[in-house]
């Protein structure tokens, strides 16, 4: 029961992330409710600035996922070795994500991808750390 309570939210959260690897989230089946959202918010905005700013979104979701991604991975590993392991673990998931995008006619892979989402669980870990140090501290 322990194995499962600390390894099944990570285990469902990387089957979650390489799910949307594939062509359930491309842009074009995230512009779906994106595009509308950011007409509404942006009226005045061009189809250009539109695209533009639902490329930031899918960067930021990015970089969310794989935040969440390294939180999941800190809290099962936290016995040995958690900041390690789960950086780690996410940098393995985004290599084996993007791998699997180069593979989809409606996706593309790309190695910057890698990299913010490693920066995404990076900046997880890093407030975890943080959070720690203060905690010892009082």
């Amino acid at each position: 029961r322990i194995w499962l309570i600390a390894y099944a939210p990570l285990i469902v959260w990387i089957i979650v992330v390489l799910g949307l690897g594939t062509g359930i989230g491309s842009m074009n089946e995230t512009s779906r409710f994106i595009r509308p959202l950011l007409e509404f918010l942006f009226p005045d905005a061009s189809p250009a600035k539109l695209l533009q700013y639902h490329g930031y979104i899918r960067k930021l979701a990015h970089f969310a996922e794989y935040a969440i991604l390294a939180f999941f991975a800190y809290r099962a590993f936290k016995v040995r070795r958690p900041f390690v392991l789960a950086i780690l673990l996410v940098a393995a998931v985004a290599i084996a994500d993007e791998m699997n995008q180069s593979f989809s006619s409606s996706r593309t892979a790309s190695p910057n991808d890698v990299l913010l989402d490693v920066i995404g669980g990076a900046s997880t870990l890093f407030l975890i750390w943080l959070a720690s140090r203060v905690k010892r501290s009082n």
